[in-house]
């Protein structure tokens, strides 16, 4: 039962990371029906950033500020970074496309993605880089539920992305960008005349979006996990599936998807072997479409005419 327990909360952390992947995927595609497919490489950035940011500071052994004030910044510069750069890709390769065919725009997200990893390439090097958060976090210490044990950056990951996900549905359903997000998501030429700045609301989109991909890339980081310029190739996927599980375009729903997914991977990994992990993880997202083609809370599409 102790064993169950720990490949739970194994799970649930990195549900975590994949429930704010997800959330970028529901909030791009929930307004303008698009699948953002170089989302997983904003998230590889992300965790640059982050990394370069603790280097800056010092690095992990003999960081300059406290270690609360490091891992801040890294949130701060990781979540800053991408989003300037999901606006910059976002300007540049989908709002001139944003009338053609639906083809049209995955292509060019194709090439971003192609494009950021080659870029990543050249300016980080080949090597993988840890950002070895046990130099500068105790994970030794934390909380103890009966003989399961939980390190304080799982505690943060699981935490932060509650709490992302909270503040995103805040901004969505209450605030007046989130009123102008659901207005160019129904119909974007009745927004137009309704005094709606479409080009703002969809820059702001990607810029969200991206920030939470950014956060997730850190958290990835402080888990130990290592980071390199193909990171956010399977990362990117293992969202999109959240994403579709839980149903796209619904917040709570990629939060549940996100969770859910990460639970079975990690009982995949420990009771039956690391290797079917992946193959569970899509073969669970052909049997959902199949079965639930909406996802778990998504929503039937209305029909214009």
């Amino acid at each position: 039962m102790e064993y169950f327990g720990e490949q739970l909360a194994n799970g649930i952390v990195m549900g975590g990371v994949y429930a704010l992947i997800a959330l970028g995927y529901t909030l791009i595609y929930g307004v303008l029906q698009f699948l953002n497919l170089a989302h997983g490489e904003v998230y590889m950035m992300g965790a640059f950033f982050g990394f370069y940011t603790m280097i800056a500071l010092g690095g992990p052994a003999a960081a300059m500020v406290p270690t609360a004030v490091m891992i801040l910044l890294m949130f701060v510069v990781a979540m800053g970074g991408s989003a300037l750069l999901g606006v910059a890709i976002e300007r540049f390769a989908y709002r001139p496309l944003r009338r053609s065919s639906r083809l049209a725009p995955l292509i060019s997200a194709l090439g971003i993605s192609l494009f950021l990893q080659n870029a990543a390439l050249l300016l980080f090097g080949a090597r993988v880089r840890l950002y070895d958060t046990g130099q500068f976090i105790d994970l030794r210490s934390g909380i103890q539920i009966g003989g399961i044990r939980i390190d304080p950056t799982e505690i943060m990951v699981v935490v932060g992305a509650i709490l992302l996900m909270i503040g995103l549905s805040l901004l969505v359903n209450r605030s007046k960008l989130g009123r102008a997000m659901r207005a160019v998501a129904i119909d974007q030429d009745a927004a137009v005349m309704n005094g709606v700045d479409v080009d703002r609301t969809v820059a702001w989109t990607f810029a969200i979006a991206s920030a939470l991909a950014g956060a997730a890339g850190v958290m990835s980081g402080l888990l130990l996990y290592p980071i390199d310029q193909y990171m956010g190739v399977f990362a990117g996927l293992k969202g999109f599936t959240a994403a579709v599980i839980g149903g796209i375009g619904s917040i709570p729903g990629a939060m549940i998807g996100g969770f859910l997914l990460g639970i079975v991977e990690a009982m995949v990994t420990g009771y039956l072997n690391p290797t079917y992990a992946d193959f569970l993880a899509f073969l669970i997202l052909v049997v959902l479409l199949i079965v639930r083609p909406r996802g778990i809370m998504g929503r039937p599409m209305l029909q214009k005419v």
